[in-house]
């Protein structure tokens, strides 16, 4: 995949707190990364909890439970982010 790709990030409602809510917090690190690879990254909101996915060109081609993502930071240290970003450069 060619950079600049629109990488569709849509994600969930999780617990934290005692409360469930969409909260991007989990989310910061990948889209650095993401963002920091020369994608265009859209946020979109899924009813599902506990959920991430990521689409290109209509295809999902990487999904994790938020909370196996780091909290906050650029993502450097998540394994998760590493596998993601790898995910979308070798989407067709």
């Amino acid at each position: 995949m060619p950079k600049n790709a629109n990488v569709f990030l849509r994600y969930g409602p999780y617990e934290s707190c005692w409360t469930v809510d969409y909260r991007i917090n989990r989310l910061k690190g990948l889209i650095q990364m993401l963002t920091k690879n020369g994608h265009k990254v859209e946020l979109h909101q899924l009813p599902y909890m506990n959920v991430v996915e990521l689409w290109v060109k209509g295809e999902r081609v990487f999904t994790c439970k938020i909370t196996d993502l780091n909290f906050g930071g650029d993502g450097e240290l998540d394994e998760l982010c590493h596998e993601a970003v790898e995910k979308v450069q070798n989407a067709f």
